[in-house]
């Protein structure tokens, strides 16, 4: 583990929860858990399956989940849990979906527990972004195809002041491209990439709820991913997989 901060009375451990189903957090991460007094739960990962990793009677579970387009609590109030729980003495986990330092923000709540002198140990977690796929059989990598892979968050449609994605150069890098959080914006990241010159038929694999009980997986191509995604109500969280990797079938 990477130790972060000064000693005091308690501390703070970010963790990692994989990417949904509770058996997919790593061994440290359920040890963490077993171990804390405070568990501040996001939406994704195992929030919702937390008694199969710990005696949740024994501890405060406070919910933080930010949801897409709906409920949000503030980063700057995960932060102020997360060090005034430490600063009382207890062991604070800080239970994240996918990886903490994968879209996760993780960073941020590292910083702010440095800053107030809170020790934080960082625990990684299995990423959504290349999990999920290999769940339905699809690599995202694979010999004589394709040698390197993008991942990127589809939160911000191309086009927008606050993107920093240039889609242009992802479709002439020929790599895979695993977006997450990108349901709302697949038809406008589409057309952005078929702009900048990858095929309209270029294979795309979509899975939905990725290792949970309801996981779905689609099959379509970029031409027509939009209306994918409209025709068949898919909804968050789901990853999507572009390039020639998500056209292998065994």
């Amino acid at each position: 583990m990477s130790r972060i901060g000064v000693m005091s009375l308690g501390r703070a451990i970010l963790i990692g929860g994989g990417p949904g189903a509770w058996d997919l957090i790593t061994v440290r991460g359920m040890h963490a858990l077993q171990q804390a007094d405070v568990i501040l739960t996001d939406h994704l990962g195992p929030s919702h399956q937390l008694d199969q990793l710990c005696d949740v009677s024994a501890k405060e579970v406070i919910d933080v989940a930010k949801l897409p387009y709906d409920r949000q609590v503030s980063q700057e109030r995960i932060n102020e849990l997360i060090v005034s729980h430490a600063r009382a003495g207890k062991i604070v986990a800080r239970l994240k979906g996918g990886d903490p330092f994968v879209f996760g923000r993780g960073f941020e709540e590292v910083e702010a527990c440095a800053q107030a002198g809170v020790p934080c140990d960082v625990i990684p977690g299995v990423t959504s972004a290349i999990s999920v796929p290999g769940l339905v059989g699809v690599p995202v990598t694979n010999r004589g195809v394709v040698h390197s892979f993008t991942v990127i968050s589809g939160h911000v449609p191309p086009g927008s002041p606050s993107s920093l994605v240039d889609w242009h150069a992802l479709a002439r890098a020929g790599g895979t491209l695993s977006v997450i959080m990108g349901v709302k914006n697949a038809a406008a990241i589409a057309q952005a990439l078929i702009e900048g010159g990858l095929a309209e038929d270029t294979p795309v694999l979509i899975v939905q709820e990725g290792s949970y009980e309801h996981e779905q997986s689609l099959r379509t191509s970029l031409g027509l991913l939009g209306q994918t995604m409209k025709d068949q109500n898919v909804k968050a969280p789901a990853v999507y997989l572009i390039g020639e990797v998500a056209g292998l079938r065994v």
